[in-house]
């Protein structure tokens, strides 16, 4: 197992659940301070899901974040100053790439300028969520709109 330092600095101190900033210096005790949450519940593990070579198996999160997430699923926010249509949840498309592979469709954008901003968005964002996903994000014009695709690269 890795240490809090070590994952937070990995993670580079930011939430995966809520993707905000986590300070190193608060108590762990205190709801914002940071807490190591296992990738995998015991259920995953059990069902033989692992990650390869162990790295990524932890990630960083805020105390009151991890707290919560064991009793409601928690929902990974797309920003609301990017312009997408019918956008994905998240972590069920992560899940899916991550058992299936492929490609899928995660948003409509109106203009290409907001597929770019969109799609740096979410690769950004799915190095924090899923940091062993070799996924690629590209926008794809089609029908008077722009179709927010995730890629998972082949290895």
């Amino acid at each position: 197992m890795s240490g809090l330092d070590d994952v937070g600095a990995r993670d580079g101190w930011r939430c995966w659940i809520c993707d905000e900033p986590v300070d190193p210096d608060k108590s762990v005790n205190d709801a914002r301070g940071p807490s190591i949450d296992s990738y995998f519940t015991a259920s995953k593990s059990a069902k033989g899901k692992s990650t390869k070579g162990g790295s990524g198996a932890e990630r960083l999160a805020h105390r009151a974040c991890n707290t919560k997430k064991g009793a409601t699923t928690p929902v990974i926010r797309w920003p609301d100053r990017l312009f997408v249509s019918d956008p994905a949840v998240l972590l069920t498309t992560v899940e899916r790439l991550e058992r299936k592979g492929g490609r899928e469709v995660v948003g409509r954008c109106p203009s290409a300028a907001d597929g770019k901003q969109a799609s740096d968005w979410l690769v950004d964002r799915l190095t924090r969520l899923a940091p062993t996903l070799p996924v690629t994000a590209s926008v794809e014009a089609g029908g008077g709109q722009h179709l927010l695709v995730l890629t998972v690269k082949r290895r």
